[in-house]
C-alpha cells in the first residue's frame, strides 16, 4: 500500500508546465498559446490520540486564465485576458484600500 504523500506526487507529477501553458492552437494562420496561474493546496491529519483513531485529508486546486501568447507571422506577443485581470486585482485593491485606511487610522492616533 502506497502511502498518501507518494499518491500526490505520482498524480502531480506533470501538474508544473502543462497546466500553466496549454496547448498551441493554429486559427486562421495564427498560433495561440494560452497561458494560466495555477496553484494546488493539500492538507491532511491524522487523530490517533486518545484511543479514536481515524485520518484524513483533501486538497484542490485553482488555475486562473491571464491570457495567451499570439504569434503571427514572425513576431510573438502576450494579449492578456482583461476580464480575469480585473477579477483578481479589484478584491486586491478593495482588501489594499482598508488595510490602508487602518494604518492611515492607527498612525493618527
Amino acid at each position: 500500500m502506497t502511502s498518501l504523500p507518494e499518491k500526490l506526487a505520482e498524480t502531480f507529477r506533470s501538474a508544473g508546465v502543462k497546466s500553466a501553458y496549454g496547448d498551441p492552437v493554429q486559427i486562421d494562420g495564427v498560433t495561440l498559446i494560452p497561458v494560466a496561474l495555477s496553484y494546488y493546496g493539500f492538507g491532511g491529519g491524522d487523530a490517533g490520540e486518545g484511543g479514536a483513531v481515524g485520518s484524513g485529508g483533501g486538497g484542490g486546486g485553482v488555475s486562473l486564465p491571464i491570457g495567451a501568447y499570439v504569434k503571427s507571422g514572425g513576431t510573438a506577443r502576450f494579449e492578456p485576458n482583461v476580464i480575469a485581470l480585473l477579477a483578481v486585482g479589484v478584491p486586491f485593491l478593495l482588501v489594499a484600500g482598508r488595510a490602508l485606511a487602518r494604518i492611515i487610522r492607527a498612525l493618527k492616533k
